[in-house]
């Protein structure tokens, strides 16, 4: 008890600083974001479909092997995506944030397991993960 009394300071900094990472992370899992690992994983096991949502120049200059192109502006009813809705969708776009609203956009019209990569196309490249550019 004497530590802690005159290592208040110290006390106060470990436990506000454990308390951030707590909110940190709860924020992560809020977002509906997974690292390039965890989508790789929903591809090959869960038959996930990876859709891009990048404009189509951006799409052409590069994007994820094997990813469908749905501009983020045409997602509303887009024949692309798949009618069946309790497929899981794994969303990129080149640095991740419209690939998060997407995402949350899609959740709102029935697709559940619709979620983002993290750090876009950028984190998938330095994972060392496939890409393609079209003709």
């Amino acid at each position: 008890m004497k530590f802690i009394i005159d290592n208040w300071m110290l006390v106060l900094m470990a436990a506000l600083s454990g308390g951030l990472l707590v909110w940190h992370t709860l924020q992560k899992q809020q977002a509906g974001a997974v690292g390039t690992a965890e989508a790789v994983r929903l591809i090959n096991r869960e038959k996930a479909v990876l859709i891009d949502v990048c404009e189509p120049a951006e799409f052409a200059a590069g994007h994820a092997s094997g990813a469908r192109n749905i501009p983020m502006g045409r997602l509303d009813g887009a024949k692309e995506l798949p009618s069946n809705k309790a497929l899981p969708l794994v969303l990129l776009c080149a640095s991740g944030a419209r690939a998060g609203r997407a995402a949350a956009q899609l959740r709102k019209a029935g697709y559940d397991g619709a979620i983002a990569v993290s750090g876009g196309l950028a984190a998938w490249r330095e994972a060392g993960l496939p890409t393609e550019r079209s003709a």
